[in-house]
C-alpha cells in the first residue's frame, strides 16, 4: 500500500513458463512452415525450368522470346512508352474515383424528383460494365473525334484516359455503392436523429465508413487498371505495348513483349501485395 491509501501497481511482469513454452513452439512451427514452403517453391521452380529447357522446341522459343540482345535494344523505347502508361494511370485513377463516387451517391438518392438521375446512373453502370473495355476504347478513340465537335479532344492519350474512366467508373461505382449499403442502418438513423440532412449524413457519417471498407477492392480494380492502360495502344499512343509492337514488327522477334510484361509486373505486384496487406489488416480489425 502507498502512504495515501492507493494500491501499489507492480511494474515488473514476467511471463509464465507455460507462456514462454507456447511462444517457443509457435516460433518453431512458423520456422518449420516457412522452410517447407521455401523448399517446395524452389523444387517446383527447378522442375518447371527443367521441363521447359528440355522440351524439343526450347531453342526456338529462347531465341524468339528470350533474346538478350533484343531485350537490351528494345528496353529504352519500351521504358519510355511505359512512362506514358503510368501517366495515363495517374490521371485516370482520380477521375475514376470521382465518377464512381458520384454515380454511387446518385443511385442512393431516394426522392422521387431524382428518379431521372437514378435511371441515368443505372443505365451508365449497366452499359459500361457490359461493354468490354477495349470496345469502349475503340468507340471513344475513333467515335468522339469523328463527331467534329468544337473543343473535342483529339490527343490519343487523352481519349484513352476518357475511355478508361468511363469503363472503370462503372465498376468503381458499384464498389462504392456496396460500401455505402454495408453501413448499418443504425448509423443512418443516429445521424438523422441528430438533425443531419441526407447530404450531411452521407458526407460525415456514411461515406467515410464506406470508403474505409472498400479500399481493398478499389485497389484490386486499380491493379487491373494499370494493366489495361496497355489497351490504349489499340488507338495508337506510343505506350509500352505499342513500342514493343514496333520493335517486334521490325525484327520478327517477340522479346520486346517480354520487356513490356516485366515492367507491368514490377508495378502491379507491389500494388497487389499492398492490397493483400490492407485486406488482412481489415479482417484482423474486424476480428475475423
Amino acid at each position: 500500500m502507498k502512504s495515501d491509501g492507493q494500491m501499489a501497481i507492480p511494474t515488473d511482469w514476467v511471463k509464465s513458463e507455460r507462456q514462454v513454452e507456447r511462444e517457443r513452439l509457435r516460433r518453431q512451427r512458423s520456422r518449420r512452415s516457412s522452410s517447407i514452403a521455401t523448399a517446395s517453391t524452389i523444387l517446383v521452380i527447378v522442375l518447371l525450368f527443367w521441363v521447359f529447357t528440355n522440351s524439343p522446341g526450347w531453342p526456338r522459343v529462347q531465341e524468339t522470346f528470350f533474346n538478350s540482345e533484343q531485350f537490351v535494344n528494345a528496353l529504352p523505347e519500351v521504358l519510355s512508352g511505359f512512362l506514358l502508361n503510368i501517366k495515363i494511370f495517374l490521371i485516370a485513377e482520380p477521375l475514376i474515383l470521382i465518377v464512381g463516387l458520384l454515380v454511387a451517391l446518385t443511385r442512393n438518392l431516394r426522392a422521387p424528383v431524382f428518379f431521372p438521375l437514378r435511371a441515368l446512373a443505372v443505365a451508365y453502370t449497366d452499359i459500361f460494365r457490359g461493354v468490354p473495355t477495349i470496345l469502349v476504347i475503340y468507340l471513344v478513340g475513333f467515335g468522339l473525334p469523328a463527331l467534329g465537335l468544337q473543343g473535342m479532344p483529339t490527343d490519343l492519350a487523352t481519349l484513352g484516359v476518357i475511355a478508361l474512366t468511363l469503363s472503370y467508373g462503372a465498376y468503381v461505382a458499384e464498389v462504392f455503392r456496396a460500401g455505402i449499403e454495408s453501413v448499418h442502418p443504425s448509423q443512418w438513423a443516429a445521424a438523422r436523429s441528430l438533425g443531419l440532412s441526407h447530404g450531411r449524413t452521407m458526407r460525415y457519417v456514411v461515406v467515410p465508413q464506406a470508403v474505409r471498407r472498400v479500399v481493398p477492392p478499389l485497389l484490386n480494380d486499380f491493379v487491373s487498371l494499370q494493366k489495361d492502360t496497355a489497351l490504349v495502344a489499340t488507338i495508337g499512343p506510343l505506350e509500352a505495348l505499342r513500342q514493343a509492337q514496333i520493335h517486334a514488327a521490325s525484327t520478327f522477334n517477340y522479346t520486346p513483349y517480354l520487356a513490356a510484361a516485366l515492367l507491368f509486373i514490377l508495378l502491379t505486384i507491389p500494388m497487389a501485395r499492398f492490397t493483400d496487406y490492407l485486406a488482412a489488416r481489415s479482417q484482423k480489425r474486424r476480428g475475423q
